[in-house]
């Protein structure tokens, strides 16, 4: 169902962004990202540059390559257009989240490694979603750890409830497992 009708209003900006993954023939993963920032208007940046309507004021793009635990391997950034000469300074900082796991406390590890001005806003944004991207690329590759143990994504939406209908009918197993609100860790809720 679309969107209801909006109020009058004028186009200013557009954000692109898109997410890829790849199964590399190394048996390594790479998950890409580009974002791409565009106005309607003249964008007149004084003393840098003038950004014409439907030209890039961001272009981004990320590759970060992890292994079957997703943990990074290698990245890579190319900033073909920034509203600034120094911003393109942030990508030697990305190199600091290589040996990073994209799993349990990978916001903190951006935030931690890139976070104000040590890194790019633009490239962290990308970098947190990053993660959703591998899970979904890789995860129904690879073999599941622990069959004894619920999938990670189990407990996380609300579709993947432990007591909802998707986990009784794609899970029986697990049907009936809840999570704790605090600590995310499972319990067993059966006799």
């Amino acid at each position: 169902m679309p969107l209801p009708l909006p109020q009058p209003r004028t186009h200013l900006h557009t954000r692109d962004v898109r997410f890829g993954g790849f199964r590399r023939a190394d048996g390594l993963w790479d998950i890409e990202a580009v974002l791409v920032d565009t106005k309607t208007r003249l964008l007149d940046i004084p003393g840098e540059a003038s950004i014409k309507p439907g030209e890039p004021l961001h272009d981004l793009a990320i590759r970060v390559t992890i292994n079957d635990k997703f943990v990074v391997q290698a990245i890579e950034v190319a900033m073909d257009g920034v509203p600034h000469r120094e911003c393109p300074r942030a990508q030697d900082t990305m190199q600091s989240m290589v040996g990073c796991t994209m799993g349990r406390g990978w916001r903190q590890a951006i935030e931690r490694n890139l976070g104000g001005v040590l890194g790019c806003a633009h490239l962290r944004e990308l970098l947190f979603n990053m993660a959703t991207v591998a899970f979904q690329t890789a995860s129904h590759e690879l073999p599941h750890d622990n069959p004894d143990h619920p999938p990670p994504h189990l407990g996380k939406c609300l579709t993947w409830d432990f007591n909802g209908a998707v986990v009784e009918r794609s899970y029986p197993k697990f049907f009936g497992w809840m999570t704790t609100s605090k600590t995310n860790k499972v319990i067993r809720d059966m006799p």
